[in-house]
């Protein structure tokens, strides 16, 4: 049965004053060990997210409320994206690579090298419109054998932010400089790339451009994080940033102001906009997933050309 807490925003800016929604946090599920990577399938109306620890992949099926698995072995999954042709794209913490789910249940192998060197362990992935998958690759999926598989990182010290086009296979670097590279999310016209860094203290989000080769240009500091750290990213669609935090999710204005708060019993790990109307908020935090109705709606991305 969904259990339900009163909502808690705090509004920090008058710009953040009428944003709200729900009066009520629904808790959908609570028996996981540590959730992440919600990916909600709009087609199908469900949601999809990672149990790392416990090595699985749940799914929650919004017209029933029923949560199931939808995948065990998954390679001690992380962060989840649906690609725009409604397929599910994984970064595989433990198997050190990013895969994606067909239509048909088969799983391609995506990237797992970059220039002969197995990846660290990618965290977090997005895609763009044309087809593009960009993805973090820190190393807490070889730290230890709690969140995937222990092992040294053939990489050094350096923690990659990459370009993977899967039309030809191309896995490029497209940032070298994070501590550790972690959420990241799309401006909603795809001009910019927003990046946060996990362990860089303080911990903080850059934002990039993007240019029309699929480099990234600037990478100024957008917002510093003032409880804890910040870890999955999603945009609105006024541009508004929401990002997980270890006291809630942090909602900042287009110029990095932070203009308020979704306060929640347990620490944040990343958040998705879904349902219909893309209004409704799914967060992954702690053992749980929360879902919250809200009065604003998930970034509308451009659509692939010919689409």
């Amino acid at each position: 049965m969904t259990e339900t807490i009163p909502a808690q925003f705090q509004v920090l800016d008058e710009r953040f004053k009428y944003i709200n929604g729900d009066f009520v946090l629904e808790r959908l599920h609570a028996g996981s060990r540590k959730t992440e990577g919600p990916a909600y399938f709009p087609a199908g109306r469900y949601l999809v997210w990672s149990d790392i620890p416990n090595d699985r992949l749940l799914r929650w099926d919004e017209t029933t409320g029923a949560v199931g698995v939808f995948r065990h072995f998954s390679g001690y999954a992380n962060g989840n994206t649906v690609d725009r042709q409604g397929r599910l794209i994984t970064c595989e913490q433990g198997n050190r690579r990013v895969t994606r789910t067909e239509h048909d249940g088969f799983v391609t192998v995506l990237a797992d090298r970059y220039e002969g060197r197995r990846l660290n362990s990618p965290n977090d992935v997005v895609v763009r419109a044309d087809g593009t998958i960009w993805f973090t690759d820190p190393i807490y999926g070889i730290f230890s054998d709690y969140e995937g598989n222990q092992a040294d990182s053939e990489f050094g010290d350096d923690c990659y932010v990459f370009r993977l086009d899967p039309a030809t296979g191309e896995l490029r670097v497209v940032a070298d400089d994070f501590c550790r590279p972690n959420g990241l999310a799309f401006s909603p016209d795809e001009r910019q790339l927003y990046i946060a860094d996990t362990r860089q203290e303080p911990s903080h989000i850059r934002v990039f451009d993007v240019t029309a080769d699929g480099e990234l240009a600037g990478g100024k500091i957008f917002a510093e994080c003032d409880n804890g750290r910040f870890d999955g990213l999603r945009l609105d669609g006024a541009g508004r940033v929401w990002a997980a935090a270890w006291d809630g999710v942090h909602c900042f204005d287009t110029d990095g102001t932070l203009i308020g708060k979704l306060l929640l019993p347990e620490s944040v790990a990343n958040l998705t906009f879904g349902g219909p109307k893309r209004n409704h908020l799914f967060i992954t935090a702690g053992i749980s997933v929360y879902s919250l109705r809200v009065t604003v709606n998930g970034a509308r991305y451009p659509q692939p050309a010919g689409a």
